[in-house]
């Protein structure tokens, strides 16, 4: 299987290596779905426009702390 033999080839290389090309494979699934962001951004503006208008109230970090026990 594919997978395997790269696990295998992965394996042998330098620890630093190892790394870059886990930046590698991370950032190239990091891609920007703009519609989605278009989306996001549309939501936060709606939230943030309840929160000020007072149509939604806020929570403390005190608040949240208690009620999660952290």
């Amino acid at each position: 299987m594919l997978t395997h033999a790269i696990k295998s080839e992965v394996s042998s290389l330098k620890p630093v290596d190892r790394v870059r090309l886990a930046e590698f494979i991370f950032d190239s699934l990091d891609k920007t779905d703009l519609a989605l962001e278009k989306k996001w951004v549309e939501e936060s503006e709606k939230r943030y426009k309840a929160y000020k208008s007072g149509k939604v109230k806020g929570i403390s970090l005190a608040e949240i702390r208690e009620k999660y026990g952290k």
